[in-house]
């Protein structure tokens, strides 16, 4: 018997991502599984002219995904899904590996923008390298993807 004791799942508050955390909160349900929410915020390059105090700091953005998240969190525990949400600074990629990783976690479900052609190429796909590089199981949902999910 397969045992998932604890989902670790990406959000970026995306359709893509809230789609991902649908499907973590089922999975957990069905299966007594802890679900494991993180936003990554990557670091911004610092500007030669510190003038430009109109781009967010990373804590600002930090906050601000700790207040997205309380929805998100609330919605869940009121299905009875056991849930945290954790905010990190870094690389998308590296952040997450390093988190399934750290917190030994059974399964990892990601939402993926699909961008191909020139904008994958520019901006890199952090669910492929996620892919690549994952010792465990890796759903991907994609924000247009057939919904298995009811509304019931």
């Amino acid at each position: 018997m397969i045992t998932i004791k604890s989902i670790l799942c990406p959000i970026d508050f995306s359709d893509a991502s809230k789609n991902a955390y649908r499907y973590a909160c089922e999975f957990a349900k069905s299966m007594g599984s802890k679900v494991v929410l993180l936003n990554v915020i990557e670091p911004r390059p610092i500007a030669a002219d510190m003038s430009l105090n109109y781009i967010p700091l990373e804590e600002d953005l930090a906050a601000a995904a700790r207040e997205d998240f309380i929805p998100l969190v609330s919605e869940a525990q009121a299905k009875g899904v056991d849930i945290s949400a954790d905010v990190v600074i870094g690389m998308p990629a590296e952040v997450i590996l390093q988190q399934m990783a750290d917190m030994d976690v059974s399964l990892l479900i990601m939402g993926s923008h699909g961008k191909t052609g020139l904008s994958r190429l520019l901006m890199g796909s952090v669910a492929e390298a996620v892919v690549r590089k994952a010792a465990i199981p890796v759903l991907i949902v994609k924000a247009t993807e057939k919904e298995f999910i009811s509304e019931e």
